[in-house]
């Protein structure tokens, strides 16, 4: 192989980056929206479902409760926890009339709990502005205000919002880039998925999901996407398919979330959604679901190709126009990865690191695959069609 045969080669690798963060400047943040109060204005009602949240549920709750918006009510929905998560939460409602902690009945054995819990929140919620957010998040108090606003200038059905993804340890920055990305080379900027007219090219961000009740009663609620392990993609999708309007939008600076904090939690966490949720949602059609393990796992094994090849002709083992070839695709890759890094304010150096993240990446694709439709999550067991 020569010289020029390897740069021609070399390729893929070189432009597949460039077009994914072109597509992805395609975004539009919140921090665009004002956050003054327009009168009137109407009730949010903020629904947070919660199982075994122990760790997260005062401060996420506080954060909502702190937020400058004047007409709230907040309902923490007590998913049958094993720990001290509505107790905590009671504590809280104790001194703030504004929040509810009820209990989710029992469990119906065709629905996942998140949804049944979301449902049965929205079932006591007085408003016509729902807001579902998980137990982990936090809020800035400008978030509500800028959300309201936005869905009104944007005639918004539903408004979801991509926040900051908190990484604390080392394997938290190594695998969280790589999922992220991976959603990224799927569906583009945010102004992307707000323009979506194909269900399967929408999708929401589950930590924070804001829906006019009369679209979400409409396409029925949670109940649509009961049997879904991806309800946040589902109900975004629903929205679209009754061509109702999605918008996402960018707000690091008003939403966090650390949604895993170990190893382990990452394994499981992704292996949830990666296979049983995206093989249904993220291509379409029978066709699309079948080649679909195909192509999450193509992702990193083309991906860790160059570097292998680099090591190989670092000792010998391959031939200088290989050498050629691997380098400008490892550099290509480093150039993209910083990029990721540096937009999810993370150390850039961890960049050098990505093949250990496409690794990682195979690993738990792997694993999911080789579960199937079978989920565990949450001392739960569930079968996502």
């Amino acid at each position: 192989m020569s010289a020029v045969t390897a740069a021609l080669w070399s390729l893929p690798w070189v432009i597949l980056p460039i077009v994914v963060l072109l597509r992805a400047r395609n975004s539009r943040s919140l921090d665009s929206v004002s956050a003054d109060i327009v009168a009137p204005a109407p009730l949010v009602s903020v629904i947070i479902p919660a199982r075994d949240e122990q760790r997260n549920i005062d401060r996420c709750v506080r954060s909502v409760l702190s937020s400058r918006y004047p007409s709230l009510e907040v309902i923490v929905v007590d998913d049958h926890s094993s720990d001290g998560t509505g107790d905590i939460a009671r504590a809280v409602a104790a001194n703030d009339a504004r929040l509810r902690v009820i209990e989710a009945p029992e469990l119906p054995t065709d629905w996942f709990g998140k949804q049944w819990a979301c449902a049965t929140g929205a079932a006591a919620a007085r408003s016509e502005v729902l807001v579902f957010t998980d137990a982990d998040t936090q809020h800035a108090d400008d978030l509500i205000p800028r959300v309201v606003n936005a869905m009104r200038e944007r005639g918004a059905d539903l408004l979801s919002i991509a926040g900051e993804q908190a990484m604390d340890t080392f394997w938290e920055r190594i695998v969280q880039p790589q999922m992220f990305a991976l959603l990224t080379i799927r569906y583009g900027g945010t102004e992307h998925v707000s323009r979506a007219t194909r269900p399967e090219d929408a999708i929401a961000n589950g930590q924070f999901i804001a829906v006019r009740r009369e679209p979400y009663d409409a396409i029925g609620g949670h109940a649509a996407v009961r049997h879904l392990v991806a309800e946040d993609m589902g109900l975004a999708q629903e929205f679209v398919r009754a061509r109702r309007r999605l918008v996402l939008l960018v707000g690091a600076r008003q939403l966090s979330t650390r949604m895993y904090t170990s190893f382990r939690e990452l394994v499981d966490g992704w292996r949830k959604n990666i296979y049983a949720g995206g093989r249904n949602a993220s291509l379409g059609g029978t066709f699309g679901r079948t080649i679909y393990p195909l192509l999450l796992l193509s992702i990193p094994v083309l991906g860790l190709l160059p570097p292998i090849a680099l090591v190989l002709a670092g000792v010998g083992l391959l031939s200088s126009a290989w050498l050629f070839w691997s380098a400008i695709a490892v550099s290509a890759a480093l150039v993209f990865w910083g990029a990721i890094y540096r937009f999810l304010e993370q150390p850039v150096a961890y960049a050098a690191l990505y093949p250990l993240g496409l690794a990682m990446l195979a690993y738990i694709g792997i694993g999911a695959i080789a579960r199937g439709h079978r989920v565990q999550w949450k001392k739960r067991e569930y079968l996502s069609r």
